[in-house]
């Protein structure tokens, strides 16, 4: 039998434990247009493709839907038209427009007597037709990041939506990245839109997965689902070397495995784009192990309205849990581990 868990980035596990209630909650806001922008964000491996993926094949089964997956590192509004064109519902007719598409770069050209070469006006055009079949479109953009194609079609975007066409976004990115798109001054409308912050997944899902896979006692199930802290990826990378290496083996024999996917996959890349100060609270609670704001604050000589910038900073990043008072723990699995082998 083929392993039932994946570490590959992107891809739906066959394994998964979907979050029902926000997933309904963007499918039914769309579907009753109440929101037509939606942005997951979250630290790298936290579900945001999972979740957008969700959405997008739940929406799929409705005929009414069309649903377009676009790439951030293409021409974006070109992207689209491209892919409006190319549905068969809608490129049929489109022979009735005086389009260029030619001119717009699709390889094709429709004669007319005015041709229109803009392509948001060729867009708009498509959308018409959209609307008179009763449709609505879904696009769906992974790991945005704030990039010139992105700018120039989120503005389009708004006009889209101000003429009342059934468009419909839904992004995924880190949160520096979509906290940078945010503050771009022509797309204010952003901080409006509704925002899914992936948090932990539930432990005791997890260790039923686990329990029903590897046929394991609740005591062996919830021992390896705390040691994933609710971390998604974590949770797919311990089940992938838990099959690999069979259920009699002991979880503490794959520790060191485990944390070399977790290093190289993630944490790596994580720590990449942390600022020096960040790090330097990181390295001060991963080394002394201390929770308590007070003390860790006092070790590194900050003051508390100084030490609270970082602080928040960290808690956006998904790296620390600030749920207590005046207290701060680290959200990853293991991530004080993977600090404390740096400092060696």
């Amino acid at each position: 039998m083929k392993n039932p868990f994946t570490v590959s980035f992107g891809k739906m596990p066959n394994k998964l434990i979907t979050r029902i209630v926000q997933s309904n909650e963007i499918i039914n806001d769309f579907e009753d247009m109440s929101n037509q922008v939606y942005m997951i964000t979250g630290v790298r491996g936290s579900g945001k493709t999972v979740m957008m993926t969700t959405v997008a094949n739940s929406l799929k089964k409705d005929s009414t839907w069309i649903v377009l997956e676009l790439n951030p590192e293409r021409d974006i509004l070109q992207a689209f038209a491209a892919n409006l064109y190319s549905h068969p519902l809608i490129g049929r007719d489109i022979i009735d427009m005086k389009l260029d598409f030619s001119a717009l770069g699709f390889g094709a050209s429709v004669e007319g007597k005015e041709k229109i070469t803009d392509i948001e006006n060729a867009i708009s055009h498509m959308l018409k037709r959209v609307s008179k079949l009763k449709k609505k479109v879904l696009i769906t953009i992974d790991e945005v990041t704030n990039t010139e194609s992105i700018r120039v079609f989120c503005s389009a975007f708004q006009i889209f939506m101000r003429q009342e066409y059934p468009v419909f976004l839904l992004m995924t990115g880190l949160y520096e990245n979509i906290y940078d798109i945010q503050n771009v001054k022509s797309l204010t409308f952003l901080y409006r839109a509704p925002k899914v912050v992936m948090t932990p997944l539930n432990l005791n899902s997890i260790a039923d997965v686990y329990k029903t896979i590897f046929e394991l006692s609740p005591k062996d199930a919830n021992e390896m689902s705390v040691l994933t802290m609710g971390y998604p990826f974590a949770f797919q990378v311990l089940g992938y070397l838990r099959w690999q290496v069979g259920k009699n083996v002991p979880l503490e024999d794959i520790l060191d495995e485990y944390d070399r996917y977790l290093e190289e996959y993630v944490y790596e890349k994580i720590w990449i784009d942390i600022s020096p100060t960040d790090k330097k609270v990181l390295r001060e609670m991963a080394a002394s192990g201390e929770t308590k704001v007070k003390l860790i604050r006092e070790r590194l000589s900050m003051k508390s309205e100084e030490f609270a910038v970082y602080r928040d900073r960290l808690k956006r990043k998904g790296i620390i849990n600030t749920e207590n008072y005046g207290e701060v723990s680290f959200m990853l699995p293991r991530f004080d581990v993977f600090i404390n082998k740096r400092l060696i």
